[in-house]
């Protein structure tokens, strides 16, 4: 068991590196795949043992081992925080989460989603922009896979007709339910989507942007209801909280522009793996 969860993390350390490879590429408009990976300084073409995660920045000490440049600190950080994220995507697939049961296709699901938002999450970082061609793929398979998972109810097929189960009509009401539970996550998603569109409009643009929007609609399909709402109250919070710091220490003015993005990332992966229990902690405060 241990050395499962040695190779999910190596794994994840390796696709962290390919991250990097896709953010960096994306800010500059390159291929990317097909071309080799370069020092952002010198252009100098990188051997394999200048791209092994983590390590070679370790050894390099965080400098280009061909014109000494410092070398980000995001590279090893989007590393070990995609390791992680992959750990805890298996850890919770053997416990019944997310991708219970150690199935393959679920497993590379949230394997892909949690990539994609680790983009989303440093690309809007650094340049206040979400990406479309992160974004607008993301939603398509998450749209994909949460219709695979209503096929896998085995009672309802992808064109909506009703194939009634061996129980006959006493069952119609309980196969219902189960329908209302996958399809919370398409209202949760319209829900968050026009959500953050209303506050678009509202603001002309200044107090959020379209790519929130479209985050907003990733967010709902991801986690549904009430998950969702966890998700944005966390994201809030965490955003005041980091605003009124960077006012604080002068980073930032009043006025000043702070991307949303990241931190609905933060608040979808926190609601992800702890939303329920947050969740019921929270019902069981007021009730």
């Amino acid at each position: 068991m241990f050395l499962f969860y040695i190779i999910i993390f190596i794994f994840g350390l390796a696709v962290g590196s390919f991250l990097n490879v896709v953010i960096f590429r994306l800010e500059n408009g390159e291929k990317i795949v097909n071309d080799r990976s370069k020092c952002l300084h010198c252009k100098h073409i990188l051997a394999w043992y200048d791209l092994i995660p983590v390590l070679s920045f370790i050894f390099l000490r965080g400098r280009c081992r061909y014109c000494g440049e410092r070398i980000s600190w995001q590279y090893p950080l989007v590393e070990l925080g995609t390791g992680t994220l992959f750990l805890l995507i298996f850890n919770f697939s053997a416990q019944g989460g997310p991708a219970s049961g150690w199935q393959f296709l679920p497993l590379l699901f949230w394997f892909y989603i949690v990539s994609s938002l680790t983009v989303i999450f440093i690309y809007d970082l650094k340049h206040y922009i979400i990406p479309d061609k992160i974004i607008y793929p993301a939603i398509i398979v998450t749209f994909i896979y949460k219709l695979f998972e209503i096929w896998n109810f085995g009672h309802w097929n992808l064109f909506g007709i009703l194939n009634l189960p061996a129980q006959g009509w006493s069952a119609l009401g309980g196969e219902i339910g189960n329908l209302i539970i996958v399809f919370n996550s398409f209202i949760a998603a319209i829900f968050t989507s026009a959500f953050f569109l209303s506050i678009v409009l509202l603001t002309r643009g200044r107090g959020m942007g379209g790519g929130d929007v479209k985050l907003g609609f990733l967010m709902g399909l991801i986690l549904g209801w009430p998950l969702v709402l966890a998700a944005l109250f966390l994201s809030s919070i965490l955003g005041s909280m980091v605003g009124i710091f960077l006012i604080f220490i002068g980073k930032k003015k009043m006025k000043s522009m702070i991307p949303f993005g990241p931190f609905l990332v933060l608040g979808t992966f926190i609601a992800l793996f702890w939303g329920e229990r947050i969740v019921e902690w929270y019902l069981n405060m007021i009730i």
